[in-house]
Order: structure tokens, then C-alpha cells, then sequence
């Protein structure tokens, strides 16, 4: 038997439905991975790894670990964030995700069929599942290696803020790849990277992200005054703006398409006004908005192209338009012809049995940019979004479904990309 026939005779499709239950089934919102990378951190040491849940505070940890090799080779990563999107928790969920949630929208595992669902069961948990049962599998197989396997799975991959809440860290920065960026701090460092994250192929480069925050200005007054004083009503004029604001953001793509990337933007916040008090009118209103990068566009340039826009805006309405950047993640890029990139895409035609072509119009962000962003050459590969004649499969249910056949088929593409990096 070849290497990765050992290690794939250990990864069977009963394991990985129950570490994809075991991992869905602990709750692990941004912020509060602590218990899951504990969990991990376990799992990793009981395989032969020397493992540790490595804390960023009391609440948020990563999990990692190291199979040594023989020190002759170069050393990998495999990588997984494991904090999920949405918390499971009805109060800060409710009613943004919708009216209630459904099943799938609870850190509850159940078996649908060849399915798994729970929050996060896809994305980002059952990719880290798949990390874990082939670090099992390496633990177990024990082949021969010349370069160190490092196993990490990190907290707060998801693009957030910090959830206001009780149990949560106070801290501002729990998202937006600070577990990973804590990781690499700590000397965690490797000559290459795979980090698993959604798509059905390989990825060597992928878009940042820049959120900017829109100033609606207008006059603060009461209904009762309405037609006797000065009269501005930064909502009204916010719609405006949201109006033609989604128009520009639309065609904004266009601009910036890259062979593998579509950049795309979406306003995701309004705010303005006291909702206790809706006989009056706020003095500004303010909309935050997501504007993804393409690799080797820089943030300022980003700024500057929407300032521009939102000042002949604001001259178009007769309203002086505030517009700040408040986060900005640049995009990445690692060379096609890169061991990692090339190890990756052989490895995934082979466990296909197909040729493999680059997957266009891709406007996702990840870890990866944090990784390269460091220096770690890194390709990202992935699970397809799965898909059933049983249910509807709209965002929330793409996140939290996993098919096990698809990661047994993922596993295959990690292990024959471990091999040929690191024996």
C-alpha cells in the first residue's frame, strides 16, 4: 500500500460524520472558541501530536499542534478557523438572520442522509473536521517525514467585530483573523500553508476587504416643529444615498476583475435615531458598507475611488457626505507555479480523477491573507456547497450542511498534499 493508502484507510466516512457532529455540536461563536480548541487540542495530543489550546484571553483560543518529520524537509501547515458566522443564540441572532431560527441555525448536530448540518457544520467546522481526521490518520499511519506537519485551527476567522455581549471578550479585535495572526506571533511559523475553507477547488490568491463608514448629516428636530423649523432628515437622504450607493456598488466589479476574482461590496448596517424616541429626527445617519479588494489593489486606493464617488454624491444631493475607512484586510496573492500551489492542484486532479481549471469570480476572504500576508506561501482548498432535492439550500443552509462524501474527497486532496510537500 502507498502512504496516502494508509492514511486514506483511516479516514473512513463514520469518522469524519462524527468528529463533523462533535465539532457542530460545541458552540464556538467568535469569541468563545476557548472550549472547541481545548477539545481539539486533545484530540490532536491523543493522535501523537504535541498539542496545546493556545489562549488569546479567557474566552477566545486556537488549537495547534506538530507531528515531527526528520527535519530534512520543509514544514506545512494545515489550517481551519473554527468560530462560526452567527452565534446560535436567539437574542443576538434574532431578527437579523430572520424570524426564528431553524435547526440548522443551532450549534445541535443532527444526520440528514449522507448529510450533516449545525451551525457551522460546512463552513467553517466540517473543513476543520477534515483537518483533524487526517491529523488522526498521520498520527496513526505515523509515514515517513522529512518536514514538520503542523495541525492549527483558528479563532476568529469570520469578518466581525466583537460580539457586544455578555460572555464575550471586551476586547475589540476578535475577528477578522486575529486567532491566526496571534498564531504566527507566537512562532508558529512553517515554510508552507494549506488552509481549508469552501470551494471545490484550488485558490493562490483571493481579495481583502475594506468596511468604510458613510455620514449622513442632518438636523436634529421634533415632529411637532416639522413645519415651523429648519427641516433635514438624514434617513430620508440616507435612503438616497443607499439607493445610489448599491447602484455604483454593483457595477464596481466590472472595475477590478482579476482571472480569479470578482470583488464585490454591499452595504451592511444602517443606523440613525433613538428607537425609544420616534417623535424626533437624528442630527446624522450613518451606513457601513463591506467593499472587497483584489489582490495588489492597496486600501487607500480603495478609499479614495468610493470618496470620490460620495463627494459628487453629496454635491448631487446638497449634503456634505462623511466617508472613513474603519477596517481594512488587503488581498493576497501567492505565485501559481509555488510548490504549495502546484503540490495542491495535482493533488486535487488526482483525487478527482479530472483536470483542474481556476474557478472565476471568486469574492471570499480568509486567513489565507493573514498566512501570506506573513510570508507563509498558501493555497486554499475547499468542500462544493452542497446541494439536495430534500431541502432548499439558501446561505445559512450552504454554511451549516456538510456532505461527508465531499470531505472524505477533501481529505484525499490534504493528505496527497502533505506527502508531496513534506516527505
Amino acid at each position: 500500500m502507498t502512504a496516502v493508502d494508509k492514511l486514506m484507510g483511516q479516514v473512513t466516512e463514520a469518522r469524519l460524520r462524527a468528529a463533523a457532529r462533535e465539532v457542530a455540536s460545541i458552540p464556538s461563536p467568535t469569541g468563545r472558541e476557548a472550549p472547541l480548541a481545548h477539545w481539539l487540542a486533545d484530540r490532536l495530543t491523543a493522535a501523537g501530536f504535541d498539542a496545546q489550546a493556545q489562549h488569546l484571553d479567557e474566552h477566545q483560543a486556537n488549537a495547534v499542534g506538530r507531528l515531527r518529520g526528520t527535519g530534512r524537509g520543509p514544514d506545512l501547515m494545515l489550517y481551519a478557523p473554527i468560530d462560526t458566522l452567527t452565534t446560535g443564540q436567539p437574542e443576538l441572532d434574532v431578527p437579523w438572520i430572520g424570524d426564528h431560527l431553524r435547526p440548522d441555525m443551532l450549534p445541535e448536530a443532527r444526520d440528514e442522509g449522507p448529510f450533516v448540518s449545525g451551525l457551522g457544520a460546512s463552513n467553517p467546522k466540517g473543513h476543520a473536521a477534515c483537518i483533524l481526521v487526517l491529523a488522526e490518520a498521520l498520527g496513526a499511519v505515523r509515514p515517513e517525514l522529512a518536514g514538520d506537519v503542523v495541525v492549527a485551527f483558528g479563532a476568529g476567522g469570520m469578518p466581525t467585530n466583537a460580539v457586544e455581549a455578555d460572555g464575550y471578550p471586551a476586547r475589540a479585535n476578535t475577528g477578522q483573523g486575529v486567532g491566526c495572526s496571534f498564531l504566527l506571533e507566537r512562532g508558529w511559523h512553517t515554510d508552507h500553508a494549506v488552509i481549508a475553507k469552501p470551494g471545490d477547488f484550488v485558490a493562490h490568491e483571493e481579495v481583502g476587504l475594506c468596511w468604510f463608514e458613510i455620514t449622513v448629516p442632518g438636523i436634529h428636530t421634533y415632529v411637532g416643529s416639522r413645519h415651523r423649523l429648519p427641516y433635514r432628515n438624514p434617513i430620508v437622504t440616507a435612503a438616497e444615498v443607499v439607493t445610489r450607493l448599491e447602484r455604483w456598488l454593483a457595477d464596481y466589479p466590472d472595475r477590478h476583475r482579476t482571472d480569479t476574482a470578482a470583488p464585490q461590496g454591499v452595504i451592511g448596517s444602517i443606523a440613525g435615531g433613538w428607537e425609544r424616541m420616534l417623535a424626533v429626527t437624528p442630527a446624522a445617519c450613518r451606513l457601513r458598507l463591506d467593499m472587497r479588494i483584489a489582490p495588489g489593489v492597496t486600501p487607500i486606493e480603495t478609499k479614495r475611488e468610493l470618496a470620490s464617488y460620495v463627494a459628487e454624491l453629496g454635491a448631487d444631493l446638497g449634503v456634505d457626505l462623511g466617508c472613513e475607512m474603519v477596517l481594512a484586510i488587503p488581498g493576497t496573492h501567492t505565485p501559481p507555479d509555488a510548490p504549495i500551489v502546484r503540490a495542491a492542484i495535482d493533488a486535487w486532479e488526482r483525487a478527482n480523477g479530472a483536470p483542474h481549471r481556476p474557478v472565476p469570480d471568486n469574492s471570499g476572504a480568509t486567513d489565507a491573507n493573514i498566512l501570506r500576508a506573513r510570508g507563509i506561501p498558501t493555497a486554499r482548498v475547499g468542500m462544493p456547497k452542497v446541494s439536495s432535492d430534500e431541502f432548499d439550500v439558501d446561505f445559512s443552509r450552504g454554511m451549516n450542511t456538510v456532505d461527508v462524501r465531499d470531505m472524505r474527497r477533501l481529505c484525499e486532496v490534504l493528505a496527497r498534499t502533505t506527502l508531496a510537500i513534506t516527505e
